[in-house]
């Protein structure tokens, strides 16, 4: 007999596979029309789950470069996640007039001030979005990759008080960068302000005196694109505007993988820092979760980028507080966590009947 570590695994990938796989022509992400200026010319989609309740979060999710936001969508798997939980999702799109990579423009400072360019045109689609839809507007988070994580950090830059949480994959600090010899530099991990000046540039991108969006940092040690220093340049930017200290508060072991929190002085995780051993460049994906697929930029490394941030900003139940043994106070009982790596019986059990059920042998 197989050992149950084996099945379980096996299971969850059925459970993947079975599910419907949409491709670019198939997604179910509809175009976002007329939705303000739009000075940084960007097209947007929406993808509103089936179960629509009151007050729903919105998380933005923006692709890296060559990527779209179909093919992002369908290799991260934002859009089942949000289907089963029930949230909403926003995917600005660059548009090759604007950036013949389909970069979204970082480095530009046209596009990263705050009421212009592109991150302007962004602000617009998610007030349009938050009125239509019936948004809870205290629960809007914004996530990205590579240049879209770069980009993530301009959005939480110039408009702070927009945003509950962000999530940066393979990014980079905001404004480390205002030409496109820079930005290459950059991602190299050479030249860059001081860790002074880029909180000086923070601080002054929007004038916000309120509190901070928490932030959460995914880097890759083997990412040859975008150097992992500067995962340690984005903490040192946002640092002091979160009042932690150098150090973390913990420092905690994920199998290979590391991750690295700072808390504030209520004990709230504000930053977190997830080192990725052994991953190139790209969204860490855990293929077997059901949540996501592989490919370029896409990469199976055995934790789900997508649902440890899901779960991070509350929209995704969890039966464990991440990998302790506490059990949240609102979470029921029999909750199922389907991104946990610990002895979860509901978990479990609910992977085992929704896998069984995509096979038509149980109701």
């Amino acid at each position: 007999m197989r050992s149950m570590s084996d099945t379980l695994a096996r299971l969850a990938a059925l459970r993947g596979t079975l599910r419907a796989q949409p491709t670019q022509d198939s997604t179910d992400l509809v175009a976002l029309d007329a939705f303000g200026s739009n000075p940084g010319t960007l097209g947007g989609y929406t993808y509103l789950p089936s179960k629509r309740g009151k007050n729903m979060a919105l998380v933005v999710v923006l692709h890296g470069c060559t990527q779209t936001a179909a093919g992002y969508d369908i290799g991260s798997g934002w859009s089942r996640l949000a289907e089963d939980y029930g949230f909403t999702l926003l995917f600005p799109e660059q548009r090759r007039a604007n950036n013949p990579n389909l970069c979204f423009n970082w480095f530009n400072p046209e596009d990263i001030s705050r009421d212009h360019g592109e991150v302007f045109s962004i602000r617009q689609m998610i007030a349009k979005v938050v009125a239509e839809h019936g948004i809870d507007a205290r629960r809007v988070f914004v996530t990205g990759l590579s240049a879209g994580g770069a980009m993530t950090a301009a959005m939480l830059a110039t408009y702070p008080e927009v945003f509950a949480g962000g999530a940066m994959i393979a990014g980079l600090p905001y404004a480390s960068a205002a030409t496109i010899p820079e930005a290459f530099d950059r991602m190299r991990g050479h030249g860059g302000p001081t860790a002074k000046e880029l909180e000086r540039r923070l601080r002054n991108a929007s004038g916000h005196k309120g509190r901070w969006p928490t932030l959460a940092i995914w880097q890759g040690t083997a990412d040859s694109t975008v150097a992992p220093s500067n995962a340690n340049a984005i903490v040192e930017q946002w640092r002091n505007v979160h009042g932690v200290d150098a150090s973390p508060a913990r420092v905690e072991d994920i199998g290979r993988h590391q991750r690295k929190v700072w808390t504030d002085a209520h004990g709230v995780d504000v930053i977190e820092l997830y080192t990725i051993a052994g991953m190139g460049h790209g969204t860490p994906l855990d293929v077997g979760t059901g949540y996501g697929t592989s490919g370029p930029f896409m990469l199976d490394v055995g934790i789900s980028s997508t649902g440890e941030i899901a779960r991070s900003w509350g929209l995704v139940p969890s039966f464990e507080k991440r990998r302790d043994a506490k059990a949240s106070a609102t979470q029921p009982e029999n909750a199922a966590d389907p991104f946990s790596t610990g002895s979860d019986r509901g978990g479990i059990q609910k992977i085992i009947e929704d896998a069984l059920r995509s096979a038509g042998l149980m109701r």
